[in-house]
């Protein structure tokens, strides 16, 4: 199975997932199989199984993955610049840059979402919604905290599968500022 493209040295497990992200981004969950996987990596078709277990394996390291890259921008962001505003924004431009890792991560019927990489991930992650929202609003937080989540996770989902009207324009960090000054305002 060698060939020119072939996964030779390093750390297979980084180049596994790199090729299951590629793969995801170009197919989606569902079009994602282990075969595939193994094909793309130049690998053995046992290296993923030998590696992640299953399909959910691999899902469950791509999901706590992204829930750590999630968290390294909006923590960025957040100490950056004090705004709740543009961790919203931060939100959409990660769900924009990482797609693959986006419409894993909070779909956690394909991985094991008590996994507990995935769970400190995720509450990293949260962290900077959970203060932002407790910045601009005093009472009653949690459902604040919903409500910015919703209103960021809604917007960038509907960007990335195309259900937004054009008159949204074609920048969606520009369009996330409107929309997260929108809730600022409103919180």
């Amino acid at each position: 199975m060698a060939t020119r493209d072939s996964y030779h040295h390093g750390d297979l497990r980084r180049a596994l997932l790199a090729a299951a992200v590629t793969a995801i981004t170009e197919a989606g969950p569902a079009g994602f199989s282990l075969r595939e996987l193994a094909r793309r990596a130049g690998v053995s078709h046992a290296a993923p199984v030998h590696h992640f277990g299953d399909k959910a394996g691999v899902f469950t390291a791509l999901a706590a993955e992204g829930f750590e890259l999630l968290a390294d921008a909006l923590t960025e962001v957040a100490e950056r610049t004090g705004s709740f505003a543009e961790v919203g924004v931060a939100y959409v431009r990660f769900a924009v840059g990482h797609r693959a890792h986006f419409e894993v991560m909070f779909r956690p019927e394909l991985y094991r979402a008590e996994d507990p990489a995935v769970l400190a991930a995720r509450e990293r992650a949260n962290a900077p919604l959970v203060s932002g929202v407790r910045s601009v609003r005093r009472a009653g937080p949690e459902l604040g905290e919903i409500a910015a989540w919703s209103l960021v996770h809604g917007f960038a989902t509907l960007w990335l599968t195309g259900a937004l009207p054009p008159a949204v324009g074609t920048d969606p960090e520009a369009a996330a500022r409107v929309i997260t000054a929108i809730l600022v305002s409103g919180l």
